[in-house]
């Protein structure tokens, strides 16, 4: 009875034995599912938060040909009173909202506000006497592009950047043909560049301009004008 008994007694403990061991796999295996899901899940996220870093740090615009000043007498004295260049998209598939808070028509007074237009794309300018942290700008796009205002892939616009307002009813060698800005667009003209307060760009000025994008890196334009003013001025 003895002999029989512990030979059913090891039989049961050999059973319950081989059960602990395959509860003991499979606890082990959906451990395993989990710890690789855990894995993948945790790669995504940071190939997304990498992504998402690459697009706030590269700059998605980028400057084609050269920087142009212009100049005409502000009073009688002579002042670069508009700053222009093109730009195309740097990044294939990812469009730059360039909807402009001013145009330009060379009639009145230049540039003029549109208040339809809420502009994303915010313009800095800067030299060694003054900072103007929101100046007003006007686009046109140039050569083949689809009629809205996002920069895209394939399309370039020609940049206006405004820093005194342009009287086009007088002649561009006449005095008074640009005018100082004041602090309102209900008169015509815009707001942000070069007040009575400031100092005029003239020549050998230094200046940095930062074009800053909703999503991305600013682009930065660093010139200088030369030493004597003409109407058109190439600054590369």
């Amino acid at each position: 009875m003895f002999t029989r008994g512990s030979r059913g007694e090891r039989g049961i403990t050999g059973l319950e034995t081989a059960i602990v061991l395959i509860a003991f796999v499979v606890v082990a295996s959906v451990f395993s599912f989990t710890i690789l899901s855990a894995g993948v899940f945790a790669s995504e996220a940071n190939k997304q938060t990498i992504f998402a870093g690459l697009r706030e740090t590269r700059t998605r615009i980028r400057q084609n040909g050269s920087t142009f000043a212009f100049s005409a007498n502000v009073g009688s004295t002579p002042a670069v009173y508009k700053i222009v260049f093109t730009v195309s998209n740097s990044l294939a598939g990812e469009p730059v909202d360039m909807t402009p808070p001013y145009a330009a028509d060379e009639s009145g007074i230049d540039p003029d506000f549109v208040p339809a237009n809420t502009s994303a794309t915010v313009i800095s300018y800067a030299d060694e006497d003054q900072r103007l942290p929101d100046v007003p700008w006007s686009i046109v796009f140039i050569g083949n592009h689809n009629g809205d205002t996002l920069l895209e892939d394939g399309e370039k616009a020609e940049m206006t950047i405004w820093l005194l307002d342009r009287d086009n009813a007088i002649a561009d060698t006449a005095d008074n043909a640009v005018v100082f800005m004041d602090t309102s667009t209900a008169n015509g003209g815009g707001v942000g560049g070069v007040e009575a307060t400031g100092t005029v760009i003239g020549k050998s000025t230094r200046f940095v301009l930062e074009v800053a994008p909703q999503i991305g890196a600013a682009l930065t334009i660093q010139r200088a004008i030369p030493p004597g003013l003409r109407p058109v001025m190439n600054l590369n």
